[in-house]
């Protein structure tokens, strides 16, 4: 009877792995909101950020009193960010990351806030850098070897299940080997071609991804990051003060990092 049992679940495992083979055949790719994007007319003045709500803190009780340079005026309760020294600061960081790029050193995009996901992902297939948006992996930086392993192991496990070479697994090894796999992408695949530590970090909320912050600071990585009324800025090399939550900011403080570094 126990045989019987088993016999069912490897069929049904192995039914798994081709739905599993089959669904990511289907699925669309998604559009690269980057790739037609019009940077003609993408101004780095104070009318568009205004726009596009860069301008907007958050409630006044929720201040951090080391933003406070960054901090024109609050209205109905809601800390106003000084756009003017917004694109001042913009601008500064761009011209470190475009000159990061030119050296031939990689950049490191960071958003694992839900609503940055996405677009750091495009980000960093446009520009042709690395990426985080899950769970920041502690040691990324500051054990870096063991990092490195990781993704080199994850590279040729995914190699092997191109070229076909699971078939020699049961299909219940296949399938964990297969979910091995994709759960290696998930949290390490945007820095799977990292062989050294980035020229630099771009990180689109200070307090989601302060753990990236600490590290590239004990290992001298320069941070560029947009910080928002509510955080501290201290570890960042390059603050640019900008909302960090609304989609419409994060969507054209990204796009200048596209256009600088094209």
């Amino acid at each position: 009877m126990s045989d019987k049992k088993e016999t069912t679940v490897k069929k049904d495992d192995s039914k798994k792995v081709v739905e599993k083979e089959q669904v990511k055949d289907v699925q669309p790719k998604r559009k690269n909101i980057f790739d037609d994007y019009d940077y003609d007319g993408l101004e780095l003045d104070m009318p568009a950020l205004l726009k596009a709500g860069v301008h907007f803190g958050h409630q006044k009780s929720r201040r951090n009193p080391k933003m406070d340079n960054y901090i024109f005026t609050t209205r109905n309760n809601i800390n106003i960010i000084d756009l003017a020294k917004t694109v001042t600061l913009a601008q500064e960081a761009l011209d470190f990351l475009a000159s990061i790029k030119k050296s031939g050193k990689k950049i490191l995009l960071v958003g694992t806030k839900k609503q940055a996901h996405d677009l750091v992902v495009d980000a960093a297939a446009y520009t042709d850098s690395l990426f985080v948006v899950e769970r920041w992996l502690g040691g990324t930086f500051t054990n870096f070897g063991n990092i490195r392993k990781r993704a080199r192991y994850m590279t040729r496990l995914q190699g092997q299940i191109e070229k076909g070479d699971l078939k020699k697994y049961t299909k219940f090894e296949q399938m964990k080997k297969i979910e091995e796999a994709e759960k290696l992408d998930r949290r390490m695949g945007g820095i799977a071609q990292m062989s050294s530590l980035p020229g630099a970090v771009f990180v689109t909320d200070v307090e989601a991804d302060k753990l990236a912050i600490r590290e590239a600071n004990i290992v001298g990585v320069p941070v560029v990051a947009l910080v928002d009324t509510n955080v501290n800025p201290e570890g960042v090399t390059y603050p640019i003060p900008a909302n960090d939550d609304a989609v419409s900011s994060l969507t054209v403080m990204l796009a200048h990092v596209c256009k600088a570094l094209r």
